[in-house]
C-alpha cells in the first residue's frame, strides 16, 4: 500500500539499478504507484519488459559493472536508489580475485559513480534523495561472506560521507539494511551454503539464515520499498546519514 501523503512524489525522476527483480522491482513498482516517473535499470532485458508492461515504467538495460558506458553526463534524476548487487559465498583463501573485483565494483565504485553523477543536478535543485539498499551484512559479518561484508560495509560508509557534503544543498542519503529478503540472489545463497555446510536447504534457512533472528521468517522485498518510499517522503527531510535495519531483530541481541 502507498501512503497516502506521497503527493510530494508526483513527477519526481527516479533511477533504480538492480529493479529487474527482488527489492529492486519492488521499489520501481512502489515509486510508480505514488506517481513518481521511474527509471527501471538491470541487465535482464526481459524482466524489465515485463515491469515496463505492468506498470508503465521506463527501463534501460545495462551492465551496471561498467556504469561508464551508459552513463558518462550528469543524472537528471531527482532520487537515486543503488540496489545492484550479487552474492558469492566462499572461504576467503578460496575466494576467486575475479568474482570479488566483480562485486567491489559493482557494489561499491557503481554506487560511488552515479552518486558522482547525481549530485550535480540535485544541488542545483537544491532537493534530492539517495539510498542504498545496504544489508544486515553493512554492520555486522557472516563467515563466508567476506567480499560481500566488505562491499556494503563500504557502501554505509559512502551514504555517510555524501549525507555531510549533501545535507547544505537540501540532498538526504541513507541506507536500508535488510536481513535475509525472499529474492532470487537469497534463493541461490541457500544452494551455495547448503553445498559449503553439507546440510540441506531446510537447515540453511532455519540453522543459518534465521537462527539469529526474533522472527523466524524471510523478509518480503516490498517491506524494504515501503521504507524507501518513506525516506523520500514529506516526514524524512530531517533523516540523513542513517541506516535502517529492517532484520526481524537481528541486531538487537
Amino acid at each position: 500500500m502507498v501512503h497516502k501523503d506521497q503527493s510530494s512524489l508526483l513527477g519526481k525522476k527516479v533511477m533504480i539499478t538492480g529493479a529487474g527483480s527482488g527489492i529492486g522491482r519492488a521499489c520501481a513498482i512502489a515509486f510508480a504507484q505514488a506517481g513518481a516517473s521511474v527509471l527501471a535499470v538491470d541487465m535482464n532485458e526481459q524482466s524489465l519488459k515485463d515491469l515496463s508492461a505492468e506498470r508503465g515504467v521506463k527501463y534501460l538495460v545495462a551492465d551496471l559493472a561498467s556504469p561508464e558506458k551508459f552513463f558518462p553526463n550528469d543524472l537528471d534524476v531527482d532520487i537515486l536508489i543503488n540496489n545492484a548487487g550479487i552474492q558469492h559465498v566462499s572461504p576467503v583463501e578460496d575466494f576467486p580475485m575475479d568474482k570479488a573485483d566483480l562485486m567491489l565494483d559493482l557494489m561499491l565504485r557503481t554506487p560511488f559513480y552515479l552518486i558522482h553523477k547525481a549530485l550535480p543536478h540535485m544541488y542545483k535543485n537544491k532537493w534530492g534523495r539517495i539510498i542504498g539498499i545496504s544489508s544486515i551484512h553493512g554492520h555486522i559479518a557472516s563467515p563466508f561472506k567476506s567480499v560481500y561484508t566488505m562491499a556494503k560495509h563500504g557502501m554505509e560508509g559512502l551514504h555517510k560521507a555524501v549525507s555531510l557534503e549533501g545535507g547544505p544543498h537540501g540532498v538526504t542519503a541513507n541506507t536500508i539494511a535488510p536481513a535475509y529478503v525472499r529474492t532470487n540472489l537469497v534463493e541461490k545463497q541457500i544452494a551455495d551454503q547448503a553445498q559449503i555446510h553439507n546440510i540441506t536447504a531446510e537447515r540453511v534457512v532455519d540453522e543459518i539464515m534465521l537462527a539469529p533472528a526474533a522472527i523466524k521468517r524471510l523478509i518480503e522485498p516490498n517491506e524494504v520499498a515501503e521504507m524507501a518510499l518513506y525516506l523520500c517522503g514529506p516526514h524524512s527531510n530531517s533523516i540523513t546519514g542513517s541506516s535502517f535495519a529492517i532484520d526481524n531483530g537481528w541486531t538487537a541481541r
